[in-house]
């Protein structure tokens, strides 16, 4: 089993941290983890040129912007549970995060019947954020394992509360529940 963590955080912060002890504690059962941190990656933009979509359901990965998403989406593809971590601007996911979603359309459909859940970080709410990690995996056919969300205000803020290194150990749990099942 493999879980995949996407941090999309402009910064080493409160996000990272929480993604890190996750799978941190995934690990420590067995499960290989790895953490992609979009703020280290090129990705541009999707253009919409729409070479991705030829074949339709069953199209071939391809897109035409080569950048450091020809890496990602192998992890993507062997991963059996990915968990998306952003920061929470404007209500919404950050800009990196979506953007790298944005970028996942050569592949969404072999993402169908993996496990995702969320990690969000706000300063007074997370607003919107965790529904849109459920709309994307919903569009993706991605089966909801949960989320955890924080509270803070300057970064690092959220290593020091145990209530949150609580729910990340309970979404661990769970994740690990569901992907044995």
């Amino acid at each position: 089993m493999k879980v995949v963590g996407i941090c999309g955080s402009p910064r080493r912060g409160n996000t990272e941290w929480m993604l890190r002890r996750l799978l941190e504690t995934v690990a420590q059962r067995g499960v290989e983890t790895e953490l992609i941190l979009l703020k280290k990656r090129r990705i541009k933009s999707c253009n919409g040129c729409l070479t991705c979509g030829v074949g339709g359901k069953a199209r071939q990965g391809i897109c035409s912007i080569q950048d450091d998403m020809q890496g990602i989406y192998p992890a993507l593809l062997k991963a059996d549970c990915l968990v998306f971590g952003t920061p929470v601007y404007f209500e919404m996911l950050s800009g990196l995060l979506k953007n790298f979603m944005d970028r996942t359309c050569p592949i969404w459909t072999r993402l169908e019947g993996k496990l995702f859940a969320g990690i969000a970080v706000a300063e007074e709410g997370v607003g919107k954020a965790i529904e849109n990690l459920r709309t994307y995996g919903s569009v993706c056919g991605m089966r909801w394992g949960g989320y955890v969300t924080a509270l803070a205000k300057t970064p690092r803020q959220v290593s020091e509360d145990k209530r949150v290194e609580g729910k990340l150990q309970q979404l661990a749990n769970r994740l690990i529940f569901m992907l044995k099942a």
